[in-house]
């Protein structure tokens, strides 16, 4: 048998995937409505449209990436923003953010967990007793704070069970304001720290946040938990941040589920330093290069009250650890 000799119709051409000539150009999102993220919840978003106070659901739009959409954003929305049930909205662009509240998470390894974005202040919530209050947990909050320019607020819940004095004494050179507050007693105090501002509250479980939200906020009916008697820790409750307008609508808080860890292991260990303000006369001082844990360390001679000394050690652990744990 001869083989056959080739004509045209054994050549085949693959026809073209697009008759469009592809582009770099992008839409221009610039005339989208705006809108803050008030809830995250499984991939959807709780939006406050700006202008028509209309909350809306939406979607990350795939051009956004792997870009983080979280409560507190400032994002650009396009689609049905009716707010209508079963309608859906598209976010396409977010706005340069102010500032960031973020921590390092142990249990993925190191990675850093954005938690909200631009806030005014950060409410750091402690009980005076059951669970007992974390020297550890505030000076972490702090460096967060100090870092972003966050303004901070320690509340401290449950003081009719202990006397929270000679704890707050760590950081009345740090000119951070504190509120005390007994339990079912006056938030009066609080609405004014609160009001004008948004403010995310921030604190281990067990320590009140949630009915703290409950008091302040008309039917937010956030969930409350107690404490577990054997580890001393609070169990779990909120398992979403949101963001909840005040009762008189004079600000915004927003409520974060308990953490049990607030690693800083991505914040640079200058700015770790920088948090711990009333060192910052002898630190000049220092030798150059100091780590500041070794025996040519002017704190080791400038420092001498015991609050200053127990603080000093907090400074040192953190550097000292790398992986900044409470």
């Amino acid at each position: 048998m001869t083989p056959r000799e080739l004509d045209e119709d054994d050549v085949r051409i693959r026809p073209k995937r697009s008759s469009r000539p592809r582009t770099k150009d992008r839409p221009d999102y610039s005339a989208a409505e705006l809108a803050r993220i008030i809830a995250v919840d499984r991939g959807r978003s709780a939006a406050l449209i700006e202008n028509t106070r209309v909350v809306v659901t939406a979607m990350k739009a795939r051009e956004l990436g792997k870009k983080s959409v979280v409560v507190g954003d400032i994002v650009r929305i396009v689609g049905d923003t009716s707010g209508k049930v079963d309608t859906l909205a598209r976010i396409v662009a977010v706005e340069p953010r102010i500032n960031e509240l973020t921590r390092t998470v142990e249990d993925d390894a190191g990675m850093e967990r954005m938690i909200v974005a631009n806030v005014d202040q950060i409410g750091i919530v402690l009980a005076a007793a059951n669970p007992e209050p974390r020297h550890g947990f505030v000076d972490r909050a702090l460096v967060v704070a100090f870092d972003q320019r966050i303004k901070p607020l320690i509340i401290m819940t449950k003081c009719d069970l202990a006397d929270p004095t000679e704890f707050l004494a760590s950081y009345k050179d740090l000119d951070v304001e504190s509120i005390q507050i007994q339990r079912g007693g006056d938030l009066t105090d609080l609405r004014k720290a609160l009001a004008g501002k948004r403010s995310v509250l921030l604190g281990h479980s067990g320590v009140g946040k949630s009915t703290l939200v409950n008091a302040l906020v008309e039917k937010a009916n956030r969930a409350t938990g107690d404490v577990n008697d054997v580890t001393g820790r609070g169990r779990h409750t909120s398992s979403s941040a949101i963001a909840l307008e005040l009762n008189d609508k004079s600000g915004w808080i927003i409520d974060t589920p308990g953490v049990r860890s607030f690693g800083l292991a991505h914040v640079e260990r200058d700015r770790v330093i920088g948090a711990f303000r009333e060192f910052a006369e002898a630190i000049e001082h220092c030798p150059r290069n100091c780590s500041h844990d070794e025996e040519e360390c002017a704190l080791n001679s400038m420092i001498t009250d015991p609050i200053s000394l127990a603080r000093l050690a907090n400074l040192r652990g953190l550097l000292r650890e790398g992986k900044l744990n409470p």
